[in-house]
């Protein structure tokens, strides 16, 4: 059994991947801003814990996360919003990272995106821009750090089932996933050694997952 903490609770692919990780026997504490939202991750199996990341320091994330054995960062902003897009996707992914450093939680999957990259060609006017800078800059500082990161890049997410079988692919061959696959792909990810340290980027396609992650 693992403590497994999940920051962004009751995003699509978290309420996806909580009951996998209760069904397995791991220990889930879903962290959401909203109490209202408390209800349906408790549903999952995982505790809620109540708490703005955004607007919570390094310290105070670190308290959040102390005891676990893994954090999932499966938060964002959702667009529209360039400040809020920097507050979250890049200042306070950045904080989680120093929280776990500093509370002695080893393993870091990030929830990312298949065209995440310091040269990500998105421009300035795309109204994507904001979101693919504040990716790049969380994702190399994840790099940077000594956590058993992983970072995984799904392609364009879709809400069809999932089929569990995925194909790794780069940045040149976006195409997409469903969001159930994504879940069952950061499940596995966090039993798979070969992950550590690595870019996972990946399309709905043939291989199983636990093949396709096993094959890095």
């Amino acid at each position: 059994m693992s403590r497994i903490a999940i920051i962004g609770g009751h995003g699509k692919v978290a309420l996806l991947l909580a009951p996998l990780l209760v069904g397995r026997g791991d220990e889930v504490t879903s962290v959401v801003r909203n109490p209202e939202h408390a209800a349906d991750v408790e549903a999952t199996g995982a505790s809620a814990v109540v708490a703005d990341v955004e607007q919570l320091d390094t310290k105070a994330i670190a308290e959040l996360l102390a005891g676990h054995d893994a954090v999932v960062w499966s938060a964002g902003a959702g667009g529209g919003n360039p400040a809020r897009t920097r507050a979250v996707d890049r200042d306070a992914a950045i904080r989680s990272m120093d929280a776990a450093s500093a509370a002695g939680v080893p393993r870091y999957v990030m929830v990312s995106y298949l065209g995440a990259r310091p040269d990500h060609g998105i421009a300035e006017d795309n109204p994507f821009f904001h979101y693919a800078e504040a990716k790049a800059a969380a994702d190399e500082h994840l790099r940077g750090t000594t956590l058993d990161w992983t970072i995984l890049g799904p392609s364009a997410l879709t809400l069809e089932p999932g089929t569990g079988r995925i194909d790794l692919a780069d940045h040149t061959e976006s195409g997409s996933v469903s969001r159930e696959d994504v879940a069952a792909v950061v499940a596995a990810a966090l039993r798979e050694p070969r992950t550590v340290r690595e870019f996972v980027g990946f399309n709905q396609g043939q291989t199983p997952i636990a093949e396709a992650l096993a094959s890095l």
